[in-house]
């Protein structure tokens, strides 16, 4: 569980950094230069402790260092703004895959209600795509606290939704366990 964690502060390092540099100075500027520095400096850093990144590590970074680009170029936050939408939309791609949850569950999940698992998928899908949209809805608007609002909202949904999946799963296992039994 720590391992996930350290992944997870490291995948979205920069974008802290971006978030509270902004939020604390107002300036577009510095939060987004400290944010690139900050993603570089993520790359050397593991090279310099032979340690290798993922490909989402990867394109965190690479996504970093081009929309804040634009940002600087543009003097605009709001594609630093709009960055975590990319990220939706690509998970949202990867889970319109058929059964793709099935590998993640547990294998009674798996064996008892493997079509529950396959619309439950389709669900995620669509839950991340309206989250990528919604991102950019909020991200044009360029207003800081609007966003960051809406990200915590996303956050929260993604919760609701596991803990909405959990507890339906374990009343279908328990129902289809105790009709089998009878």
């Amino acid at each position: 569980m720590k391992d996930v964690f350290a992944k997870l502060t490291a995948d979205f390092l920069s974008a802290a950094v971006f978030f509270v540099l902004y939020l604390a100075t107002d300036d577009v500027v510095l939060a987004t230069a400290t944010a690139i520095a900050v993603a570089v400096v993520q790359v050397i850093w593991a090279r310099i402790k032979g340690q290798s990144l993922g490909f989402m590590a990867y394109a965190s970074i690479a996504l970093v260092v081009v929309l804040g680009s634009v940002t600087l170029l543009t003097n605009d936050p709001r594609f630093m703004f709009a960055k975590p939408s990319i990220g939706h939309f690509a998970i949202g791609a990867i889970m319109l895959k058929r059964g793709w949850m099935l590998r993640y569950v547990p294998a009674i999940v798996a064996e008892t209600i493997p079509e529950y698992v396959t619309v439950a998928g389709y669900a995620w899908a669509l839950l991340m795509f309206a989250l990528g949209l919604g991102t950019i809805g909020v991200a044009m608007t360029g207003d800081i606290k609007l966003w960051a609002i809406y990200m915590t909202l996303t956050a929260g949904a993604k919760v609701a939704a596991f803990a909405l999946q959990f507890i339906a799963f374990r009343l279908v296992i328990a129902n289809r366990l105790r009709t089998a039994r009878a």
